[in-house]
């Protein structure tokens, strides 16, 4: 269809040409003017060429090569600063390990230095337990004591009065 379209697009364009170089088309007059215009034509093409055409492709030249060199230059900068990039992670990362092992040997330092400390404090607690129970017993063994001595005196007194009544 669209093959079709371009043909007969074609076709109608060149019978128009046709019908227009047929009944007498522009009538071309090749005169001094003519020569004269190839002669100017060529003359500043040889005298601007070297005063104009070539410096200014030389500045082209110049400038596409400055282009490509800061161009260069960037993907160079650009590389070392991935490879810095990639050292500054690196060495994160190492840092981070470092930090990550002297946390857990001050964790397990702390841990040791706390139990050491509750087993102090457990000992401690113990002789003093100990030492209340052993001030108790005394005193409980003391107070036996005492109380079995006044138990024969308050007995001896009963027995004396218990004796004495029975014997009035």
């Amino acid at each position: 269809m669209l093959l079709e379209l371009v043909f007969a697009t074609a076709a109608s364009a060149l019978e128009s040409a046709t019908k227009a170089t047929s009944g007498g088309g522009v009538p071309l007059d090749f005169d001094r003017t003519v020569l004269l215009q190839i002669v100017v034509f060529t003359v500043l093409i040889v005298v601007l060429k070297p005063l104009l055409f070539d410096p200014m492709l030389k500045v082209f030249a110049l400038r596409e090569e400055r282009t490509d060199g800061a161009r260069a230059t960037a993907r160079e900068l650009q590389e070392k600063a991935g490879e810095l990039l990639q050292r500054y992670e690196k060495e994160l990362e190492r840092v981070r390990q470092v930090a990550t092992e002297e946390r857990e040997l001050l964790r397990s330092e702390t841990s040791k230095l706390e139990a050491e400390i509750l087993n102090q404090a457990r000992e401690a607690t113990t002789r003093i337990v100990e030492d209340g129970r052993r001030k108790i017993d005394a005193e409980v063994n003391a107070i036996r004591v005492a109380v079995g001595v006044e138990s024969e005196k308050v007995a001896q007194m009963i027995v004396e009065r218990v004796v004495g009544q029975g014997v009035n």
